[in-house]
């Protein structure tokens, strides 16, 4: 049932699995993020067939992730894990020379109780190159959570003091630039305000946010994960960071525990709604009044109106896959939608507090009822549910989009959304393209003339 009451949170807990994509997934868009990195996946053939499968990429093409595939041997504990790892890892050094190599682990890894941070440690020392751990199983977690455990991991190998780097020893140099170096750097101070920011989005994103703070006075200092690993943020107790993706909380906490980093917990960079806010959150943390915030929202929102006109009013169900679907949902109220249902395969309240009061704001704004947020729900108990609301969208796994369908229920590949670039103002309309794709389709089929087709087939 709804609740009606837009003032309140209706949380409920069910006792389904994680019903969602693999999380070593992540290795899809990470690979390509950090681009001198190497990726390796130690699990069992069913592993390597979803990655070859999911990720779509031949074995021709050379990509900087590979499968350590576990065998009879391994799992009786006949063999020497550390002796095939080193192999392996020399010969990734041999081939493809990676600056940092991260280990993937997988659910064989958990079940069989692989000492993979032991191991890391002494083979790191030996082939002299740096082994992040990063253990990204479907026991424990979700979807997009296999990101979150790689940056978390990332977190520990960031410098804690910027680098010095050599200057020229000339003296009349040596006194110039240093009298430029505290000019430029007394005028950034005053001028700007940094902040590092963690998440994996594009380039283009990532432009579009360093420049949109930097309009405010904030400029962006870093990125985790950055594009190359000696480019790492400086990560100590003076820092500020803020999230882009709601599911980063590990990361977000090894960032407060571990470095001591000032978190800024804002709504998440979707839809233009939300990007304002996340904007005008970072500016209130340095005590900056935001300028032109308003206006840039409103363009947006006025492009925008083609899409708005087909989704208003309609219903949408999220089952729950990638941890995207509290902001995703916010955005799609804020367009005029109905949401019966959020489920989510894991929440850390704390971390998106300030989503959720954003989603509570923006109900009331828009005079909807709250919708349910079901973390962990069981799918039984959801195609019920489904079946009693009728909704004109289901956002889902790709496991239960034909089923659903064969029902009469249209549907949308929730990871398309994982995948899909909808982070900023600009690519609100990428939100939105996804979404009524299968409504503008339905549409069509409608208001094709049927007697038409039959006589052209049989003719």
């Amino acid at each position: 049932m709804l609740n009606l009451k837009s003032e309140n949170i209706t949380f409920e807990c069910e006792t389904g699995n994680y019903h969602s994509f693999c999380p070593i997934s992540c290795v899809a868009w990470l690979y390509q993020k950090i681009e001198d990195s190497f990726f390796l996946v130690i699990g069992t053939k069913t592993c390597g067939y979803f990655l070859q499968n999911a990720l779509g990429v031949m074995i021709f093409a050379e990509p900087r992730y590979a499968m350590a595939e576990l065998e009879e041997g391994d799992v009786s504990a006949q063999l020497n894990d550390y002796k095939e790892l080193k192999r392996l890892c020399l010969q990734i050094k041999q081939d493809r020379n990676p600056t940092i190599i991260i280990w993937i682990g997988t659910c064989t890894t958990e079940i069989i109780k692989m000492d993979l941070e032991g191991i890391a440690p002494r083979l790191e020392t030996e082939i002299e190159i740096p082994i992040v751990v990063a253990r990204a199983n479907g026991l424990d977690y979700a979807f997009t959570q296999g990101e979150d455990t790689v940056l978390a991991a990332l977190v520990h190998r960031c410098p804690k003091i910027q680098p010095k780097k050599k200057e020229k020893e000339t003296l009349k140099t040596v006194f110039l630039e240093k009298k430029d170096q505290e000019k430029k750097a007394n005028h950034e101070i005053k001028s700007l305000q940094q902040i590092v920011l963690f998440g994996s989005v594009s380039s283009s994103v990532t432009s579009q946010f360093n420049l949109e703070l930097k309009k405010q006075g904030v400029h962006v200092s870093g990125w985790l994960p950055a594009q190359r690993y000696a480019d790492l943020p400086v990560l100590n107790e003076d820092v500020f960071v803020c999230g882009v993706n709601p599911f980063l909380s590990r990361t977000a906490t090894a960032l407060m525990r571990r470095r001591k980093c000032k978190l800024i917990t804002t709504p998440f960079p979707i839809g233009p709604d939300g990007t304002r806010a996340w904007i005008e959150k970072i500016c209130s943390v340095f005590n900056i009044i935001p300028v032109g915030l308003e206006q840039r929202e409103k363009q947006i929102w006025d492009n925008l109106q083609d899409y708005l006109e087909l989704v208003k009013g309609k219903s949408v169900f999220f089952m729950g896959d990638n941890l995207l679907e509290i902001s995703l949902a916010r955005f799609l109220i804020k367009c005029g939608m109905i949401v019966y249902e959020i489920g989510i395969p894991y929440m850390d309240k704390r971390f998106q507090s300030a989503e959720l009061q954003f989603l509570q704001q923006t109900c009331q704004h828009m005079n909807t009822p709250m919708p349910r947020i079901v973390e962990k729900p069981d799918n039984y108990n959801q195609i019920q549910r489904i079946r009693e609301f009728q909704p004109d969208l289901a956002i889902t796994g790709m496991a239960h989009a034909n089923p659903l369908e064969a029902r009469g229920i249209s549907t949308k590949w929730s990871v398309e959304f994982t995948f899909a670039q909808i982070h900023g103002f600009t690519n609100a309309r990428d939100i939105l393209e996804l979404v009524t794709r299968p409504l503008r389709r339905n549409q069509n089929l409608e208001n094709l003339d049927w007697t038409k087709l039959v006589k052209l087939v049989e003719n």
